[in-house]
């Protein structure tokens, strides 16, 4: 009869004790279940992947406060559902700061009760905007136009651009920069054309 394998107590014992074999037959046990858990928040394959091997990384730092006469199991499904909401919350907020970016503003009308004057400068705005967008290179386009149009995360744009998420997070605000030049320049130039109109 072939051997069974170690219980659970004696696992988490020996992970106490730094046995490295010992934590990663506790990772098999339970990837699965943490994995699900990681896929209900974020709800892609990959991004559950990545959500997953941080949470083990703090789970095993997080060790040493696990008390060893709970439930193992409900300790770790406990910890990996917090770490997930911190998650979720870290993203959540990241969008929020769009909000507070001039750029993104610019897109949407105030209120749908507009006179025509306010709807046609709203008009304006909007294809000032666009032509401020195609004088950026195409590179912080893209980026802006992930982050702030589609309102995608860091991680996400990173994977869609193949590209670090540093590298995302510099494009954006090289972007953002490049762009409220542009309309600023855009919006002098407006100003310096004479107006057309009978004289008085």
């Amino acid at each position: 009869m072939p051997d069974s394998p170690a219980p659970l107590d004696e696992l988490i014992e020996r992970c106490h004790a730094g046995d490295q074999v010992a934590w990663e037959a506790v990772v098999r046990l339970h990837r699965r279940k943490v994995f699900n858990i990681a896929y209900k928040f974020v709800g892609k394959h990959d991004l559950a992947e990545d959500l997953t091997q941080d949470i083990f990384l703090k789970l095993y730092r997080s060790l040493d406060t696990f008390d060893r006469r709970a439930n193992f199991q409900t300790w770790l499904i406990s910890v990996s559902r917090n770490l997930c909401i911190d998650h979720y919350r870290s993203v959540r907020k990241e969008r929020e700061t769009i909000n507070r970016d001039v750029d993104a503003s610019t897109l949407t009308p105030v209120s749908r009760d507009r006179s025509a004057y306010a709807q046609l400068e709203l008009r304006d705005r909007v294809q000032l905007l666009r032509a401020a967008l195609d004088m950026l290179p195409p590179t912080l386009r893209n980026a802006v136009l992930m982050r702030d149009i589609q309102e995608l995360t860091y991680q996400e744009i990173a994977d869609r651009l193949n590209v670090p998420e540093g590298t995302v997070k510099s494009r954006i605000n090289r972007g953002r920069t490049e762009l409220a030049r542009q309309i600023q320049r855009l919006r002098e130039q407006q100003d310096a054309v004479p107006k057309t109109g009978v004289s008085g």
